[in-house]
């Protein structure tokens, strides 16, 4: 009798990364990827030991498709935007995995290519090495939140959209101007959250960066 196929990490994980975009991440388990290649679960278990520890190694992956080809071109600032930029744009092809990343993190190689390009820009901002780590660490924070929240409305289907758009409408069109007077004066001009993401992250980051600048020596 024939064994059971043997499945490469590379597999396993390009399998687990299309069942996650296809389905929600919170369902996910290692049981239900198993079922899906047609083996079981003590078999993966031999490339991860859990769980959280795949779904690390599948958002690292999208990290490093991200920087896949990346030169740095221009100052800190440039660099450090355009970095950001090929993240968003990655995560808003697998949005689900957004939400992996934000919740898990990654420590591989995508991890350590995104981590050494931004360290190594804001080393050439002129800020002292003391103040880098913690500068660092916040942009993460910035870019997870950003990159995660934009992905979540990537997750909703054309109903579930137009169902929040229909909410959105009621709930600011239709507010008291006794109880809400700010919200009905400034109804017709107040944007869903879905509209302009690309410039809202782009002039979030901006401001950010334009902090840092400002605290250079």
């Amino acid at each position: 009798m024939a064994g059971r196929r043997r499945w490469s990490t590379e597999e396993i994980l390009d399998t687990a990364a299309e069942l996650l975009r296809t389905s929600d991440a919170e369902l996910f388990s290692v049981r239900k990827l198993a079922a899906v290649l047609g083996t079981d679960s003590s078999s993966l278990y031999r490339h991860f030991r859990n769980k959280t520890e795949l779904l690390r190694a599948v958002a690292d992956r999208i990290l490093a498709a991200a920087m896949e080809g990346y030169r740095p071109e221009g100052d800190w600032k440039q660099r450090i935007t355009a970095t950001a930029l090929r993240l968003r744009e990655a995560f808003g092809r697998h949005p689900q995995l957004a939400a992996v990343w934000g919740c898990y993190a990654s420590g591989g190689t995508g991890s350590r290519l995104v981590m050494e390009e931004v360290l190594q820009a804001l080393r050439t901002s002129g800020l002292p090495d003391e103040e880098i780590p913690l500068r660092y660490h916040r942009i993460a924070i910035l870019l997870a939140a950003l990159i995660s929240s934009e992905a979540g409305i990537g997750t909703l289907t054309p109903g579930e959209y137009e169902q929040g758009m229909e909410q959105f409408r009621v709930a600011v069109l239709g507010a008291d101007p006794d109880r809400f007077p700010a919200l009905a004066h400034f109804a017709r001009e107040i944007r869903p959250l879905g509209a302009d993401r690309r410039a809202a992250f782009e002039e979030i980051l901006a401001a950010h960066l334009a902090r840092i600048e400002a605290a250079i020596p």
